[in-house]
């Protein structure tokens, strides 16, 4: 009689038939920057997780890489007051995010960069794009995009990170970056980014939610599918080296059918919301976080993700490193 627990009989035999296994070369950590110096603040609705200026950016950067992280996702918290409708700061050579980046190089050559281009950060209007007369522009916001990518990839960024959802923006930023000689400079694609309510502690951390109306009509509709190949096929000829679904939970479907239909690696972003409810569920004693966390990991590198971009990746990383 076939037995599929004698497979499960204990932890050995159970490593070895395990399918999929998350380890540290498979995360990205996203981090936090700010201005200032010596600042540390704590996000309160992402526990665990802060906001440094430039000098304590480079600690944590430091402390990461010994527990054997390489790659991070730095997001500026930009002050309200240099806000304006264009995002001029974006691409001004002088503005923290730039200046962090080449920081960091600079200390850790070896550490890899994804920086993120999109408007949001840098808008007096908080949209991911132009806003007039209630409409987000697309083709306009591709030239502040591409001056942005621009600015990201002199400052030393590794992989560009367009998470705006605003069409045909691959494939111009692919001819920016190749024309300007950094051809080498990889995209990674916000290929399948939904209107999610999983963002919130995010907009928290960098104070980046829209003064008006929401990103429905540039951000997908959690109710499909199918449209994720027309996406993923569009960023897929103009140029992306990775797709990316977003957030990751809720949307597994997804980074299972992408997976199976390009042969690109599929990344996945393990968003704030996602990140805030274990922890949260975790301090009142609902589950155990620990446990959580690794089960949500696995899940989202079972659906298909060859890259994980999360909150969790630091924690992971120690108690890897504990083991």
């Amino acid at each position: 009689m076939r037995r599929p627990r004698r497979n499960r009989k204990n932890s050995a035999i159970r490593d070895l038939v395990r399918e999929h296994e998350v380890t540290v070369k498979d995360l990205i950590y996203p981090l936090f920057l700010t201005g200032g110096s010596k600042v540390r603040t704590e996000i309160v609705s992402m526990p665990g997780i802060a906001r440094f200026s430039e000098d304590l950016l480079l600690k944590e950067i430091e402390e990461c890489m010994k527990l054997g992280l390489k790659i991070f996702a730095p997001f500026p918290n930009i002050e309200e007051a240099s806000k304006d409708k264009y995002a001029t700061l974006s691409y001004d050579r002088n503005n923290i995010y730039l200046k962090a980046i080449k920081k960091i190089k600079k200390e850790f050559p070896e550490a890899i960069l994804m920086t993120d281009v999109a408007m949001d950060p840098y808008s007096s209007d908080g949209h991911d794009g132009i806003v007039e007369n209630g409409e987000i522009l697309n083709d306009e916001t591709i030239d502040v995009l591409g001056k942005m990518a621009l600015a990201q990839a002199d400052a030393g960024a590794d992989i560009i990170g367009p998470s705006d959802m605003m069409d045909g923006r691959i494939g111009a930023l692919r001819q920016i970056l190749d024309e300007a000689g950094f051809e080498k400079v990889s995209i990674m694609a916000y290929t399948a980014k939904y209107a999610s309510a999983f963002y919130g502690p995010f907009r928290d951390a960098l104070n980046s939610a829209p003064k008006a109306g929401d990103k429905k009509t540039y951000q997908m509709d959690p109710a499909n599918q199918a449209e994720a190949l027309i996406e993923a096929e569009l960023d897929y000829l103009e140029g992306a080296d990775f797709l990316m679904v977003k957030p990751a939970l809720a949307y597994l479907d997804v980074i299972k059918l992408l997976y199976d239909n390009f042969e690109v690696p599929i990344a996945a972003y393990n968003v704030s919301g996602e990140y805030a409810m274990v922890k949260a569920a975790a301090q009142n004693g609902w589950l155990d976080g620990e446990k959580a966390m690794l089960e949500s990991l696995t899940c989202i590198k079972r659906a298909g993700a060859k890259v994980i971009l999360s909150y969790f990746a630091k924690e992971f990383a120690q108690l890897n490193n504990s083991r």
